[in-house]
């Protein structure tokens, strides 16, 4: 008995010995937001976590798409005692950004410095924080010249993250080439990401697909299911590039299906995603009952589809 005792006591020391903060962590790993609050929201402003905990706050409101909220713990965070943090400022820029997306033109106004100068302060911070240099080549991309908007800027930011990070400067230097519309230019880019870095390879493959070089895209991701026959996300590909392009649609219906068979991770593509594809492919091959079903089986797991809303519509046409 005294050893079973002694046993529970040892199996219950490292729950004993982890801070609320650590706890709370561990629970918003997991996603499980209602329980992570509370002891997020019990860590004083004495507290040398309090700045972590509001930080943490802010991440629960973000992915609640509260980013009011979001934005006002990610101040408190930056502004309370151990919060001069890139990682605190650049989801603060996040969090603005977010708001200005539905704001009026004149809100708008009134965010875009703010924003700016939090990613700004997280790359002063630490100059390799990557997201914030993302977040500021997007800002640069779409505000207007008078707000700070600048390609220029852009293309000196991406020539920056080069020297840090190769493929992911080549990447963003694609990306903005593509906004351009030069399409040989972000194909060079591109093809030199995936020399530097080969897990890249389905920016490739998708930057074939919006550019309607459909040969070029299935020679991508055959190549990556040939390599790794298990690779889920590749099948999802060549399932989503046959729903395109109207192409080679039996295998694309044979690999969404097993893709639907695959339980995707976060930021993986969802099988209401998937499900969508399929009712595209299955729509092109004239199936339209079995289409309408695979379309409301996708609207059942997430109403935002914008295609999968109009491809119902399509198929349930007399």
């Amino acid at each position: 008995m005294k050893n079973i005792r002694l046993l529970f006591l040892l199996a219950t020391i490292p729950a004993w010995g982890q801070s609320s903060l650590e706890q709370a962590k561990k629970l918003y790993e997991k996603r499980s937001y209602s329980e992570a609050k509370p002891l997020l929201e019990s860590i004083k402003d004495t507290q040398p976590e309090y700045a972590a905990a509001q930080y943490y706050l802010g991440r629960v409101a973000f992915d609640e798409k509260k980013f009011e909220d979001a934005a006002d713990y990610f101040e408190e965070a930056t502004e309370s005692r151990n919060g001069q943090v890139a990682e605190y400022f650049g989801w603060l820029g996040d969090a603005y950004g977010s708001i200005a997306q539905d704001a009026n033109p004149l809100r708008q106004g009134f965010l875009a410095p703010k924003m700016k100068s939090a990613w700004e302060k997280a790359i002063a911070l630490d100059a390799k924080y990557l997201p914030a240099r993302f977040s500021l080549i997007s800002f640069y991309t779409q505000a207007p010249a008078i707000m700070g908007g600048s390609m220029d800027k852009a293309k000196e930011m991406a020539r920056q993250i080069t020297e840090i990070s190769p493929a992911q400067g080549h990447r963003s230097m694609g990306n903005l080439f593509v906004r351009e519309k030069n399409v040989p230019a972000a194909e060079k880019e591109y093809l030199e990401m995936v020399r530097l870095e080969p897990g890249l390879t389905p920016v490739l493959g998708n930057f074939y697909v919006n550019e309607k070089m459909f040969d070029k895209a299935f020679a991508v991701f055959d190549g990556l299911v040939k390599r790794n026959p298990l690779d889920m996300l590749a099948h999802y590909q060549l399932g989503k590039t046959s729903a395109i392009s109207g192409q080679r649609l039996n295998e694309g219906e044979q690999s969404l299906l097993k893709y639907l068979e695959y339980t995707p991770k976060q930021n993986e593509p969802s099988h209401a995603g998937a499900n969508m594809r399929l009712a595209q492919i299955l729509e092109k091959k004239g199936k339209k009952d079995e289409a309408r079903l695979k379309y409301e089986a996708a609207l059942k797991m997430d109403n935002n589809l914008k295609e999968a809303k109009e491809g119902l519509s399509r198929v349930s046409k007399l």
